[in-house]
C-alpha cells in the first residue's frame, strides 16, 4: 500500500498516561477515606471555590430567570433534537420477548434502565453546555431513574449557570458543583446523600478519564476516553478551506488533540499543511495555545494513492469524528467500519453533532471505535435474560445439566438437576 505521511506526529494520545494515572490514584484513594470533606478540600484546592456544593432549587430557579431567552432558545433547541433522536433509538432499539424453546421451557429478555447514572460535564477550560444536553437527555429518555450532574464550579460562582440551567432542564435530578476526580469519586461513592451510580457517563480531561478507568468494575462507564480526535476523508473536489477549518475546529479541544487527514490529493494537503497554522493564528488566545499545541504534536496529513487505501488507514486509526468530503460518498459510507460517529459531506461538520443536530457528542477515542460505538440510550439500558419452566420440561433440561456438569467435573451443579429430577418422579 502506498501511504506516505507529509507530517507525523511525534506523540500518541497516551503519552502521558503514567504520570496521569499516579496523580489521580492518589486523590481517589484520599477521597475514598476522607469521603465528602475530600472532595470540598480538593475543590477548594484545585477550583479555589468553598461554596455549596449540592446545587439548590434557588440557585437554579435565579439561574432560569437571569440566564438570558437566546441562550435558553439554544438549548432548548439542542435538547429537542436530541431527546427526538434518543426517542427514535430506543423506539428501534431492541424489545422484551419470550419465546419456547423446547416444551415447557420459555427463556426471554426483558430491557431494564439501570437504576443510577452520574453525567460529567467538563466546565473547566470551556462551558461544554452540549455535553449536558448529551449525557442527562439521554439517559433521561432511557428511563433511569436517579441522574446526578457534576460540572466544575468557577470562583464564587459555582458551575457554569448555563451548564446547571442545561442539566436541570433535561432532567437531572441533582446538581453538584464538582469538577475532575472528586466529581467521578462522590458520583461513585453515593456522597453528598445520593445513590452511588451505577454507570458514570460523559468526557473529560485526562484526570477523569483516568479516574473512570481506575473504577471502571466498581461502577459501570460509558467509554474508555481520551482526548478528542478529528480524523478527514478529502480528495481533489473537497474545500481546503473547509477541510483546514474543520481540523482547527476540534484541534483547540486541548494540547493532545489528534486533527488527521486522509487524502488522494497531494495538492490538497499541501494546501491544508500551509492553511492550518494560518487559521490558528487568528483565534483568541485560549483556543489558539490549545491549538498550535494540538497540532504542533499531534496533527498528522497521509497522502494515499487510492479511496480504498484512504478507508483501511482511516479504519486502523478508528477516529472518534470522521469526516467524509468526496465524491463517492455512499461507497466510504458503505466502506468504513470504525469510527465514533461519521459526518457525510461537506454540508455537515464535527461541530453541528457536538452541540445541536441530534446525534450524540460521547465517543469512542484512542482506537476504541474498533469495538464500541459512542454513547446512546442503550448504554444506559441492561438487556437481561430470564426463563421459567414447567416440572415437565425438568425431564430433559435437568438430566442435560446434570450431565453436562458432570462432563465439567462440577458435582454440585449436577445435583441441583438431580434434586428436581427426583422430587418430580423422573428418577430413582
Amino acid at each position: 500500500m502506498a501511504v506516505k505521511y507529509l507530517k507525523k506526529s511525534p506523540k500518541t494520545s497516551s503519552t502521558d498516561d503514567t504520570k496521569t494515572a499516579e496523580i489521580v490514584s492518589t486523590l481517589l484513594k484520599d477521597i475514598e477515606t476522607s469521603k465528602e470533606q475530600g472532595c470540598i478540600d480538593l475543590t477548594k484546592k484545585f477550583d479555589k471555590y468553598d461554596g455549596e456544593i449540592v446545587v439548590s432549587k434557588e440557585r437554579i430557579e435565579e439561574i432560569k430567570k437571569k440566564l438570558d431567552q437566546k441562550t435558553k432558545d439554544d438549548v432548548q433547541f439542542s435538547y429537542e433534537r436530541v431527546k427526538k433522536f434518543a426517542e427514535a433509538q430506543l423506539k428501534n432499539y431492541g424489545q422484551d420477548f419470550e419465546v419456547e424453546l423446547s416444551k415447557g421451557l420459555f427463556a426471554g429478555q426483558k430491557l431494564i434502565p439501570i437504576n443510577t447514572a452520574g453525567c460529567y460535564i467538563p466546565g473547566g477550560r470551556y462551558a461544554h453546555i452540549a455535553s449536558a444536553v448529551m449525557s442527562v437527555t439521554t439517559a433521561k429518555v432511557a428511563g433511569v431513574k436517579n441522574i446526578i450532574a457534576c460540572s466544575p464550579p468557577k470562583v464564587d460562582v459555582g458551575a457554569h449557570p448555563t451548564i446547571i440551567y442545561t442539566a436541570d432542564l433535561c432532567g437531572a435530578n441533582v446538581i453538584l458543583n464538582l469538577g475532575g476526580v472528586p466529581a467521578i469519586a462522590a458520583m461513585t461513592n453515593g456522597l453528598f446523600n445520593n445513590p452511588p451510580a451505577d454507570i458514570l457517563v460523559g468526557p473529560g480531561n485526562q484526570f477523569v478519564a483516568e479516574a473512570k478507568r481506575i473504577l471502571f468494575g466498581k461502577v459501570g462507564i460509558d467509554l474508555f476516553a481520551g482526548p478528542t480526535e478529528i480524523a478527514i476523508i478529502a480528495d481533489s473536489k473537497a474545500d481546503p478551506e473547509i477541510v483546514a477549518v474543520d481540523l482547527v475546529g476540534q484541534a483547540e479541544h486541548g494540547y493532545n488533540s489528534p486533527a488527521w487527514l486522509f487524502t488522494t490529493s497531494k495538492e490538497l494537503a499541501e494546501k491544508v499543511i500551509k492553511r492550518v497554522p494560518e487559521l490558528i493564528n487568528e483565534l483568541p488566545e485560549l483556543p489558539r495555545t490549545s491549538a498550535e499545541a494540538a497540532w504542533r504534536d499531534y496533527g498528522e496529513v497521509i497522502v494515499c494513492d487510492t479511496d480504498e487505501e484512504m478507508a483501511t488507514i482511516s479504519d486502523e486509526y478508528a477516529p472518534e469524528h470522521l469526516e467524509v468530503q468526496t465524491e463517492n460518498l455512499a461507497w466510504f459510507h458503505k466502506r468504513l467500519k470504525n469510527y465514533g460517529s461519521l459526518f457525510l459531506g461537506e454540508e455537515t461538520t464535527v461541530a453541528y453533532g457536538d452541540k445541536c443536530s441530534g446525534t450524540n457528542h460521547i465517543l469512542p477515542t484512542k482506537g476504541a471505535g474498533r469495538y464500541t460505538g459512542g454513547l446512546f440510550v442503550g448504554k444506559f439500558i441492561k438487556t437481561l435474560s430470564f426463563q421459567r419452566m414447567t416440572k415437565e420440561s425438568t425431564k430433559l433440561v435437568g438430566a442435560a445439566a446434570a450431565r453436562l456438569s458432570r462432563y465439567e467435573g462440577m458435582e454440585a451443579h449436577a445435583r441441583t438437576g438431580d434434586v428436581r429430577l427426583k422430587k418430580y418422579g423422573y428418577s430413582k
